[in-house]
């Protein structure tokens, strides 16, 4: 019985080829950009679960307020809340810090040196707790006591090439002192799919020895409750529960943080919460973050496309199957005719959908393997290039393909076999309303779907394109960072700047030179508790510090909203600062001229000496942090060269010259700062284009099944149009005709779209400090490109039926 199934089956698909084709291809697409996105949003939801006990590794986060107001939310924390909590809660079985290690090292035997910014001062624990698979060295031993560093395999071969590292020794050049750096133990690389790149790893015992030598002596790496920079991480025991181990937080706060003189004094509150190891890529994105994350809320956005994609593929195939009722109507009464039951009829109907849905699923992973390597370059996933998904998307994607078939295929299924054929032999039957209003139904969901997709990709673009065409309030164009020297001593590294930058303004190609402990695109870690000396008891607020030389505001181009620049005339200089408006504010003035000429209290008194207008020193996604600019001629953290357009090649090997005179001991890392500023923007800009191709693509699709009703539309009105041309009705009003029961249809969709697309869009703008109002004109497009689509769409099948010959169309029972 089956294989007869199967051959009456393959002999009706074949035999309406076109319908076909139709069906598998708009299946076949919906399938394939369904598993690619699951794999997208796989790889996403992925990171950090290469511990072997992830489910258990929390990240501390603090929240700081400050006059009942928060200021800020970190990553990082003080260093002394990691062993406190493990000495004060029972839940928590092990803890990690981690502390950045920018290091500049050396090979002196083989004369090779980088700027290595991819590690981190870790305590021994942190090996074990992120499962850090060593290739060589004692994990027990290896990052016990100070001076100890663990290479990456990557890293080992950039130093040491072939040779053993075990043992031998790398410098680290600092401007304050230099070290002598044993390697311990290689490791394996460090997963891709992790919140941390870390490439190299520094005993933590070395970070506290460094605070030892600059003369501190509290013990600040392990007893400090104010410097908040270290990552901290827990092991918790297993079967703790999250949410009331957090509850417990409120108290640990009270008694260690918000109970020192400090925090009374100038109403500060702390709060702690933790956050799951596997959460942290998606939805961590606060001050000091390790790297920059993904986004989960444009991923969810991501992954309901793929699922209303599956739905208008299977929606469209229950358009076409119930399309084509009236072609297959007399085979049905034939078969009753000739004995089939109903059970009988369903089963070859299902068949028939199973059939056509695996064909379209071998196609759609064929083009899903074929198309692979193109969407990650799309997406930027430079690594793990085949097709790969978690075991839980296998499954749901198997669950929801093995659901979407029998859905999909039941309906068609029923109406089919439903037929009584005596009415059917003698041409009586019609559709039921309800049917028509099912399918009708389904045609103004998918429309629907279209206005929103349509309209969300528009919102996207044009937030993207807000963000980058913005004026900064300062001038980042034509400047060329390049990463500033360490290998020099402080004592001697003026008397070489100088000259350096001389060298560099002389050049034809150099406009302007400058230093600075930032650029624009760079979070700032440097901040302070900063308050105003009258009155003398206003509350202190954190302010982020830039340091910069006399030159810096005029090569940016920056405005003063009062006061004046640095300036070499005035000696007392040292002891000014700049602030920006946003501190203005902050500090309780009410005008950049009040502000004027004030005292601030730091470690020392500092006198407002100049007010810079508001510059967005990082993206439009962040609000404008409060600044104060001090001056400091001899930073070197970065140095920014403004240069002419012409000959760029030239001027930059003049420059690297130049760099190798003055500093042969450092390399020479350069960038230009609109681009790495663009940066920031990339993932959001990468959502649009993702957001962009899917939402074509389920356009595309959701055509299929408006051209599925036209089709069975016509179908059965054949007979009335045939008697309408008799009658003398124009090619042009058959059309019309034809086509205005689904341009309502449409329309009805636009109407439901609206509501929809300005409460999902409206509520991804929020993650944007500075974003656009979503403005009428944009669902006016929508609608209209709908509406267009919709009839380019039906006109395929309209016209043909408009011009076809009235006597054939009379002739039709």
């Amino acid at each position: 019985m089956f294989s007869s199934y199967l051959k009456i089956a393959f002999r009706n698909l074949s035999k309406r080829m076109s319908y076909s084709l139709l069906n598998v291809f708009g299946l076949a697409i919906g399938i394939t950009c369904c598993l690619l996105i699951f794999q997208y949003v796989s790889f996403e939801r992925s990171y950090d679960r290469f511990p072997k006990r992830a489910g258990d590794i929390v990240r501390l986060r603090l929240d700081s307020y400050q006059q009942g107001k928060l200021s800020w939310k970190s990553a990082t924390i003080y260093p002394a809340i990691g062993p406190t909590i493990k000495k004060d809660f029972p839940e928590v079985e092990d803890f990690c810090r981690l502390h950045d290690a920018e290091l500049l090292l050396s090979n002196e035997e083989k004369n090779v040196r980088f700027n290595e910014l991819k590690g981190y001062y870790a305590d021994p624990s942190f090996l074990n707790m992120f499962n850090v698979q060593l290739l060589s060295g004692n994990p027990a031993t290896a990052l016990k006591g100070p001076d100890k560093l663990l290479l990456s395999e990557s890293l080992s071969r950039k130093y040491f090439g072939t040779e053993e590292p075990m043992g031998k020794k790398l410098v680290f050049r600092d401007p304050q002192f230099t070290r002598v750096f044993e390697v311990t133990g290689v490791f394996k690389d460090f997963p891709v799919k992790s919140h941390l790149q870390v490439n190299h790893i520094a005993s933590y015992a070395t970070l506290a020895s460094i605070a030892r030598d600059n003369g501190d002596t509290t013990n600040s790496t392990e007893t400090s409750f104010g410097w908040y920079d270290f990552y901290t991480y827990l092991q918790l025991r297993p079967g703790v529960d999250q949410k009331k181990f957090q509850a417990k937080f409120t108290s640990f706060c009270d008694r260690y943080l918000n109970s020192q003189e400090w925090a009374k004094t100038h109403n500060y509150r702390s709060e702690l919460h933790l956050l799951p190891l596997t959460d942290i890529h998606l939805y961590s994105n606060y001050n000091q973050e390790a790297e920059v994350n993904g986004n989960g809320r444009a991923v969810g956005f991501i992954y309901l496309i793929g699922f209303l994609i599956m739905a208008i593929a299977w929606i469209n195939y229950i358009n076409l199957a119930t399309a084509r009722s009236v072609e297959r109507a007399r085979e049905v009464g034939v078969r009753k005719v000739m004995g089939a039951l109903r059970q009988n009829l369903i089963k070859q109907f299902m068949l028939e959908s199973l059939l056509i849905n695996c064909i379209a699923f071998l196609l759609a992973l064929c083009g899903a393997l074929l198309l692979n390597p193109a969407f990650n370059r799309l997406i930027g996933k430079t690594v793990e290039s085949k097709f790969d998904m978690l075991p839980e998307f296998w499954v749901l994607f198997a669950a929801i393909f093995i659901g979407g078939t029998l859905l999909s295929g039941i309906y068609p299924a029923f109406i089919l076999s439903g037929y009584q054929p005596v009415k059917v032999l003698k041409g009586l039957f019609k559709n039921t309303s309800g049917g028509l209003a099912l399918r009708k139904g389904l045609i103004v969901a998918q429309f629907a779907t279209s206005v929103i997709l349509i309209a969300g990709t528009i919102i996207v673009f044009q937030q993207v394109s807000f963000m980058r065409t913005q004026p900064l309030g300062a001038n980042i164009n034509q400047t060329l960072i390049l990463d500033g020297a360490a290998s020099i001593q402080d004592s001697a590294y003026q008397s070489i700047f100088q000259p350096f930058k001389t060298a560099l303004q002389q050049q034809a190609g150099v406009k302007a030179v400058t230093a600075s402990t930032s650029v624009m695109g760079k979070e700032i870690y440097w901040t302070s508790g900063i308050r105003r000396l009258n009155p003398p008891d206003h509350a202190a607020v954190t302010l982020y510090h830039l340091g910069i030389d006399y030159d810096f505001i005029p090569t940016y181009e920056m405005k003063l909203a009062a006061g004046r620049n640095f300036s070499r005339e005035f000696k007392t200089d040292t002891l000014a600062a700049l602030i920006n408006e946003t501190a203005v504010s902050r500090l309780g003035f009410k005008s950049a001229e009040e502000a004027l000429n004030q005292k601030l209290i730091r470690r020392d008194t500092l006198t407002i000496v100049g007010i810079v207008k508001n510059f967005h020193h990082e993206g439009l996604q962040k609000n404008i942090e409060p600044q104060l600019i001090l001056l400091r001629p001899n930073t070197r953290n970065a140095y920014s060269i403004k240069i002419a357009s012409a000959n760029m090649s030239g001027t930059i090997d003049a420059i690297r010259k130049i760099w190798s005179d003055y500093f042969p001991n450092d390399p020479f890392n350069y960038y230009f700062l609109d681009e790495m500023y663009d940066q920031q923007y990339r993932s959001d800009a990468l959502y649009g284009k993702v957001f962009g191709i899917f939402a074509s693509l389920a356009i595309l699709i959701a055509c299929f099944g408006l051209m599925g009703l036209s089709a069975y539309n016509i179908l059965q009105r054949t007979k009335e149009i045939g008697i309408r041309k008799v009658m003398g009705a124009s090619v042009q009003h058959v059309l019309f005709l034809l086509s205005k029961d689904f341009l309502l249809l449409v329309v009805v969709a636009f109407a439901l779209a609206i509501p929809v697309t300005w409460a999902v869009m409206h509520n991804w703008l929020q993650d944007f400090a500075y974003r656009i109002n979503i403005k009428w004109w944009v669902f006016g497009i929508a609608g209209l490109m709908a509406v267009l689509i919709a009839v380019i769409t039906i006109s395929f099948q309209a016209v043909k039926a408009a011009i076809a010959n009235p006597v054939k169309s009379l002739r039709t029972e």
